[in-house]
């Protein structure tokens, strides 16, 4: 078969397509699994700041991502093009924490999926992947990293400092002296959410202030 004859088969297969019922059908699994992985985000979300905007973007991206499969999988000529259009566009949005670029992969995946008609596919990876997030999720609940930083006056202060924090496990990651202060940023590893050290910390002599805030990235111990 020539390569004109393959366009010339494209073209009578492009009034032919998918059925209607077919299309209404993936376009609604679509709109299910997208909320879905909506739901699965909203869910085991643990980063600072929710961002619903993205959410609701996952959910219309499995969408689209499934039209767009729908229309390339009937027609030669209108996947070229796709291929064509998609090749020039630019995405300059920075991802911040690398499990916004997982959920994206699977609404992309899903969609593709789903647009080739694979439905129990998407659902058995949709199963998966919520297995995988609810352990993980419940892994990383059962300690909490915080950063601690302490402004003091004197070096002996120091070593009081370190002997409060006790057992717990820490890390020294930053000291700044100025002439009138010395500031640490130390990475304090809590089993619980029994924050007394800090107290201690506090009622130290030479002490003048501390301050935590919970560090949501990979902690290795």
């Amino acid at each position: 078969m020539s390569i004109q004859d393959i366009f010339k088969n494209s073209f009578i297969s492009s009034y032919q397509g998918n059925s209607l019922w077919q299309v209404l059908l993936s376009l609604g699994i679509s709109i299910i699994m997208g909320y879905v992985i909506y739901l699965i985000y909203r869910q085991f979300y643990m980063g600072v700041v929710f961002s619903r905007s993205f959410a609701l973007t996952l959910v219309g991206m499995t969408i689209l991502t499934c039209m767009v499969t729908l229309a390339i999988s009937t027609n030669i000529v209108i996947s070229l093009g796709m291929v064509g259009a998609l090749s020039i566009v630019r995405y300059r949005t920075a991802i911040k924490d690398p499990m916004d670029l997982l959920y994206i992969f699977w609404a992309i995946t899903t969609g593709i999926t789903v647009g080739a008609g694979m439905y129990f596919l998407a659902i058995a990876a949709a199963v998966v992947m919520t297995i995988l997030f609810t352990i993980f999720y419940h892994h990383q609940q059962r300690g909490k990293v915080y950063i601690a930083v302490i402004h003091y006056k004197d070096d002996a202060t120091e070593e009081k400092i370190f002997q409060a924090f006790g057992k717990m496990k820490y890390v020294l990651k930053a000291k700044t002296a100025r002439k009138d202060m010395v500031e640490l940023s130390v990475e304090v590893f809590c089993k619980d959410d029994d924050l007394v050290f800090s107290n201690e910390i506090r009622d130290v002599e030479g002490v003048e202030d501390i301050t935590l805030i919970q560090y949501n990235g990979e902690y290795h111990g």
